[in-house]
């Protein structure tokens, strides 16, 4: 179980670094506001899913 975890944390701080977020939002935008606020949910969810995960 600590494997995983320790796998999970790693990989969540590569991917912080790997991407930009100034970026990120510039290319959303570019597709759309409806794309914008499914993606901005989508995040949500996953950062509530693995925050659940983490504590259980």
């Amino acid at each position: 179980m600590k494997n995983a975890r320790f796998l999970l944390v790693f990989s969540l701080i590569l991917l912080t670094f790997s991407l930009s977020s100034c970026e990120a939002i510039g290319d959303i935008f570019k597709a759309g506001a409806w794309t914008a606020v499914i993606g901005i949910f989508l995040v949500v969810l996953l950062i509530s899913f693995l925050v659940r995960k983490m504590r259980g």
